[in-house]
């Protein structure tokens, strides 16, 4: 009992270090923004700006000159020489239901089955998540938590990365359901004989046919009087044939693309968007044709074949944005929770590929926020939308600048201490540096 005893007192002394920082509480005071430089999101650039908001809205945002408001009672904050950006918008992640990838106990990705539409992410975001104070510290402030697992891996929602609880953070929920369409059967290993590559195409043909089932019955289940028994799985699907939700179709390859697009189109699905997108470059027209958003995965990797350019990659989202292409970008893949923190850097590659700094701006805010339905409110420092911003003392999409100052999700000022920052403190103290 007095072993028990000392181990609380223990624990309880133990430093904030493995604390979350607290949610930061309704905005309480106006608060004005001077002197800095404002990037509007939508590829605006405004010198010497003031942005004003209240009650966690913009009530102004634009150049000094013309703010004629009286500034007392506003609480100032001197921008000169910084940058005033959007809070980012990190799509397609799974940030909060993965804390650390080799540890079962903090992965929530995934649900058992192939086919899940009624599955849904938010349930298990975890607003705890150590690796939240990581991204916010980078300018990232919304999420789109994604299932994985399975072809049908379920829905996501936008989350906003500030909260108590899920309750608090949900932003919009059940915005899209996630299909990760089945591979080409390709024959890659040579040792390979017929009858296992036989094998795995009727297996193909096999998932292909039991999606056709699943969507013609969701399809047909809306047409039912509104007295039927409900069919979770059919209702989660009901969504996306009168444009209230997106099909995030997961493929990489051209064929899959088009494949994909035209299964979609052909059972009446109404707004579609491709994830990876990899050989979206192949397929420009077919994709502006059936107006078809595409979410860029992770640029920082190597191109698909020996043939492609060494920096097809990076090049991608340029070739969009020529072709006339929505798109966004993401950092879906390896350490994909923890290492979205960088997706400005992805960004910043972006546009020395190709893009504006601005393009690459409007690809993480305002582009992802459209594709999501939540650019009425994020995306843009327009009046009348959420005042969540991101105030920086150098090029927030250039790693060697990045530097953020303040940071506001619907007016509340936000912590941005980490662990990372509270063991800087620490250190710097113990050796009398700081």
């Amino acid at each position: 009992m007095r072993f028990q005893f000392t181990l609380l007192l223990a624990l309880g002394a133990l430093p904030a270090l493995a604390q979350v920082p607290a949610p930061a509480g309704p905005q309480a005071k106006p608060v004005l923004i001077t002197g800095a430089t404002l990037h509007v999101g939508n590829g605006t650039v405004v010198p010497n700006a003031t942005v004003a908001f209240a009650q966690g809205k913009l009530t102004y945002a634009g150049p000094a000159s013309g703010f004629t408001a009286d500034k007392a009672g506003y609480e100032t904050v001197d921008g000169t020489g910084q940058d005033l950006y959007p809070g980012l918008i990190l799509p397609n992640t799974t940030l909060g239901l993965t804390d650390v990838e080799a540890v079962r106990a903090t992965v929530d990705e995934q649900e058992v089955g192939i086919l899940n539409p009624n599955v849904r992410s938010l349930i298990a975001y975890n607003t705890d998540s150590d690796v939240l104070p990581t991204l916010r510290v980078n300018g990232v402030l919304l999420a789109q938590p994604t299932p994985r697992g399975g072809l049908l891996t379920g829905q996501s929602s936008v989350v906003q990365l500030d909260a108590w609880n899920w309750q608090d953070a949900v932003v919009r929920a059940d915005e899209g359901q996630h299909l990760s369409w089945p591979q080409l059967i390709i024959r890659t290993n040579p040792a390979e004989d017929a009858t296992a590559l036989e094998r795995r195409q009727k297996a193909r043909e096999t998932q292909l046919r039991d999606l056709e089932q699943l969507f013609g019955e969701a399809a047909a289940y809306r047409q039912l009087p509104a007295s039927r028994r409900e069919n979770l799985r059919l209702t989660a699907l009901a969504g996306l044939f009168d444009g209230s939700k997106t099909l995030y179709l997961h493929a990489d390859y051209g064929k899959e693309i088009i494949e994909s697009v035209r299964f979609a189109k052909r059972l009446g699905v109404q707004k579609v968007a491709v994830v990876g997108g990899r050989d979206a470059w192949m397929v420009l027209d077919f994709l502006k044709q059936n107006d078809v958003a595409v979410v860029v995965s992770r640029l920082h990797a190597l191109p698909r074949r020996d043939a492609d350019d060494y920096d097809q990659p990076y090049k991608l989202p340029a070739q969009l944005q020529a072709a006339g292409i929505r798109y966004c970008l993401d950092y879906e893949g390896s350490q994909e929770a923890p290492g979205g923190r960088n997706l400005a850097f992805v960004a910043g590659t972006a546009a020395a590929y190709g893009l504006t700094k601005e393009q690459a701006l409007t690809a993480i805010t305002l582009a992802p926020a459209q594709l999501m339905g939540i650019d009425k409110a994020y995306g843009s420092l327009e009046t009348g939308k959420s005042a969540t911003l991101v105030l920086s003392k150098g090029d927030l999409l250039d790693m060697r600048t990045n530097n953020v100052t303040y940071a506001f999700i619907d007016g509340r000022r936000i912590s941005l201490e980490t662990k990372q920052t509270a063991l800087n403190r620490k250190f710097l103290t113990k050796y009398g540096l700081n």
